[in-house]
């Protein structure tokens, strides 16, 4: 379903309209290896990256700055008062993000994204499938909010304990004239979460198991935000 949101900026209309290009690809989730060096043993391959990137595109002028809002890029929910490994539901988490852009002359910005989402069932979830709900939005950078929408998430674990989706978005931002260029804009990206999932990723609070201790006895740390 194509939206389309109207706002006034730089004493023009602006629009952004978000539309999925691609159906969901699900497969089960795996961690790629590290990058080999030339001491490596000749057999041993490099894996493919966790997520692929966009083909290059011309653009006029620099891009939109596409990001994770940090606060969002977590889903984790929670049962009982007391954080905790064995009160975990379902979880999510924005893995990676890719992004190119195109305009020329007077044309609008075109920023095609691609963002790989691992999804997780903890020992509270009661089903095998789940719909999660993400969101894209634009913004004059650093500043308002021009256009924020909402899209389903729905995931089938068929079984497993986790798996990976990678959903594909194009983003059409029209210019107020020919001066606009893309870096007067901002891409975020996040889950759709509450207050208390907001505060937990804030506090870069993490599930430390000790290995052979039981579930319920694994508890939340906290850690400083990645610099």
């Amino acid at each position: 379903m194509r939206r389309v949101l109207k706002l006034s900026l730089a004493s023009a209309i602006v629009a952004a309209t978000l539309m999925p290009l691609a159906a969901q690809a699900q497969s089960p989730q795996q961690r790629p290896g590290q990058q080999q060096g030339a001491s490596e043993e000749p057999e041993r391959t490099t894996r493919a990256p966790r997520i692929a990137p966009l083909s290059r595109r011309a653009a006029a002028g620099p891009c939109p700055y596409v990001k994770i809002l940090y606060d969002a890029a977590r889903y984790v929910e929670m049962t009982g008062e007391r954080p905790s490994a064995a009160n975990v539901g379902f979880t999510g988490e924005i893995e990676g993000l890719t992004s190119n852009c195109m305009y020329q002359a007077d044309q609008p910005i075109t920023v095609d994204t691609r963002i790989l989402f691992n999804l997780g069932r903890g020992p509270q979830a009661q089903t095998d499938g789940r719909t999660y709900r993400y969101w894209i939005a634009v913004t004059e950078r650093n500043k308002a909010v021009l256009a924020k929408t909402y899209f389903d998430l729905p995931v089938a674990f068929e079984g497993a304990d986790r798996t990976s989706v990678t959903e594909e978005q194009t983003i059409i931002i029209p210019r107020a004239d020919l001066t606009t260029s893309g870096d007067n804009f901002e891409i975020l990206v996040g889950f759709d979460v509450t207050p208390e999932m907001a505060q937990f990723n804030r506090d870069g609070s993490r599930f430390r198991i000790n290995a052979g201790a039981a579930p319920a006895a694994a508890a939340a740390t906290t850690q400083p935000p990645a610099q």
